[in-house]
């Protein structure tokens, strides 16, 4: 069975939940490999969380050269490894930083490039929500090894036993790849609430919550839930929250197995980052909104007495 490179994504030695999403969904084109591409020393911790998921191989590509320079020398590395490896797909989570290594890949493979899949079919097909989710099509690469960025979220992650077996890739950086530096990194710093792209439970506001004082609300409920705490454009437009808690196509995509919506019409913009939520529960005052049509259970009233009556209650039952 032909190897799928999966690029991995960490942070402090810990895998991010959306390699083990792009290692289940290798598994339906080929059997999964994870490529480790960084500053040395970094891939000996990754090795034993990336097994668990299925990763028969773990290419490790490693240089000082990668490390404190932009996205071209990573590109470089993962080109190294398909080179090495002859993968039958290399498969990337899409975060702004991701599809610029895909693109630049695509470029030196020679490649086709297919941007924000959601699904496969077992012909080796992706499946692509496009306009809002409006629309679904179906593409395939025809030229060269298929590179997919792969949207978070949209694979549940399955564990299940691999061998993890390290391989060592020679990386050489070309002068071109390090023209840029990077001079000063700024860490956000995180509160104790769930990262809002991985959390099980999201409750986010919308514009009827009215200004950004009463927000609160939305936090004080999401709290009571061990929430993740998220927000429609319109909010995060008017400047209440920052940009980081926007759900929907321009923002944070999310798949959660419970989604509730305060205050949200459900425009189509915010559909697209949350349909695919296991269950949704809307709160509206009117009975109109769309977001209605989505929502596997919807409550008709005023946010300002439901929500607050809703984290009361949950708290009675903790």
């Amino acid at each position: 069975m032909a190897e799928v490179l999966v690029l991995v994504d960490a942070v402090d030695g810990t895998v991010k939940k959306s390699t083990f999403e792009l290692l289940t969904a290798a598994k339906q084109l080929g059997e999964p490999a994870a490529v480790v591409v960084g500053a040395p020393g970094g891939a000996a911790a990754l090795k034993e969380q990336l097994g668990k998921y299925g990763a028969a191989k773990v290419y490790v590509a490693e240089s000082d050269d990668i490390a404190g320079y932009s996205v071209a020398p990573k590109a470089e590395a993962l080109a190294a490894v398909a080179e090495q490896a002859s993968p039958a797909a290399i498969l990337v989570s899409s975060t702004s930083e991701n599809k610029e290594i895909a693109a630049r890949l695509a470029i030196k493979l020679d490649s086709g490039l297919i941007y924000d899949a959601v699904g496969f079919d077992g012909n080796g097909n992706a499946t692509q929500q496009i306009f809002g989710a409006a629309i679904t099509t179906t593409s395939n690469v025809t030229k060269g090894t298929p590179i997919l960025t792969v949207r978070p979220n949209s694979f549940a992650p399955e564990e299940s036993s691999g061998a993890a077996e390290e391989v060592a890739v020679s990386v050489t950086v070309s002068d071109a790849a390090k023209a840029v530096k990077i001079v000063d990194t700024v860490v956000e710093e995180k509160g104790s609430r769930p990262q809002l792209s991985d959390a099980s439970v999201v409750v986010s506001g919308g514009r009827g919550i009215g200004n950004a004082d009463n927000f609160a609300i939305i936090e004080k409920l999401a709290d009571s839930l061990g929430a993740a705490v998220g927000a429609s454009r319109a909010v995060v437009d008017a400047g209440w929250v920052p940009h980081t808690m926007q759900v929907g196509q321009t923002g944070v995509t999310v798949s959660p197995q419970l989604y509730i919506a305060v205050g949200i019409s459900g425009a189509i913009q915010h559909r697209a980052g949350m349909q695919t939520s296991k269950t949704i529960v809307a709160i509206n005052k009117d009975p109109e909104a769309p977001i209605f049509e989505l929502a596997d259970f919807g409550v008709v009233g005023d946010l300002f007495q439901v929500a607050p009556q809703l984290t009361d209650e949950i708290a009675k039952r903790k």
